[in-house]
């Protein structure tokens, strides 16, 4: 077996200029980049918060909890969507992969922490490394719009599937979800980083230039590493072509992208100490009810296609 190349999280000036014109480059120096932090950065969590949120984004994309012998995550980043899917008893015995040797470090770190069956590859999505019919399951989190061809990513999905095996993909970004996203992210991080630097009284919440730097330097490779936006409809279609059956594209997300957007910017432009658990738990809880009000009100008045998140799921034929 071939040996999988080592983490890069210190890329040279020269390889990120390289990576500016290559997509696949640009994930792995971003991804080895942020896997240290990554947990962090987005308030990954192994416990019941997480979990419940896992297992509850599946069952409303998949229609079911399963449980699933044997399932495989598709750039897996720190394990976060099958790690919690395995302790929700969704999934029995995992394996990761991802372009990032960096994440896949992590995520088997996690995984072993945790005390959970899970090996793992450095791969690319558009040629998984494992044997057809292996998996019963096929799981992604925020992957999709990673991924140079998508409908080939989901022809190997389907050939690593068992006869009748799944695939759900969750959580990545909409045409216009992504569009508002944006432009929140960029008005708090603007707002955040020149009043904490113009008012002398808030100069202690205002993060060393040099992070702000990378920060921003991290910022701008994203934009590379993002590729896609996605329609409702034409996810659906991409997986049809791929030879998917039963197809079903789901959305949610709506006042909480909103409100969820600036307060992760904001985190990440303040020094973390100064917010604390209080704040943890006020930015977990707004969420958490926003959340109910674009599932249970927005959802039924409003199109699919507004909403931030998008998730997909299928399967392969018996």
């Amino acid at each position: 077996m071939a040996t999988d190349p080592a983490p890069n999280p210190h890329a040279t000036a020269e390889e990120v200029a390289a990576a500016y014109s290559d997509p696949k480059l640009a994930n792995v120096l971003y991804h080895d980049w942020e896997a240290g932090t990554y947990d962090e950065k987005w308030s990954i969590s192994y416990d019941d918060r997480c979990i419940t949120y896992a297992v509850d984004r599946f069952k409303a994309v998949a229609g079911d909890t399963g449980p699933y012998e044997h399932a495989l995550e598709l750039g897996c980043g720190t394990g976060f969507f099958l790690l919690n899917l395995m302790q929700g008893d969704v999934i029995k015995k995992g394996s990761v992969t991802d372009l990032s040797p960096g994440m896949v470090e992590v995520a088997l770190r996690n995984a072993e922490h945790l005390g959970l069956d899970v090996d793992g590859r450095v791969a690319d999505a558009e040629r998984i490394p494992y044997d057809d019919n292996t998996f019963d399951l096929v799981v992604g989190h925020a992957v999709l719009h990673h991924i140079p061809d998508v409908e080939a990513a989901m022809r190997e999905v389907l050939r690593v599937l068992k006869p009748g095996g799944k695939f759900v993909f969750a959580g990545d970004p909409t045409n216009i979800g992504n569009f508002y996203a944006r432009k929140l992210g960029q008005a708090t991080w603007w707002l955040t980083t020149n009043i904490t630097k113009a008012v002398p009284a808030l100069n202690d919440w205002r993060r060393p230039q040099e992070e702000l730097d990378e920060s921003s330097r991290a910022a701008a490779l994203e934009a590379v590493v993002d590729l896609h936006t996605f329609d409702p409809d034409d996810l659906e279609a991409t997986a049809r072509r791929a030879g998917a059956l039963e197809v079903r594209a789901v959305t949610d997300e709506l006042s909480a992208a909103l409100f969820g957007w600036p307060v992760r910017t904001f985190e990440a432009a303040v020094p973390r100490e100064k917010l604390g658990f209080g704040w943890a738990m006020f930015a977990y809880r707004t969420w958490q009810n926003l959340s109910w009000v674009d599932q249970n009100i927005f959802a039924k008045v409003l199109p699919r296609e507004v909403f931030y998140n998008v998730s997909v799921t299928g399967k392969k034929s018996s």
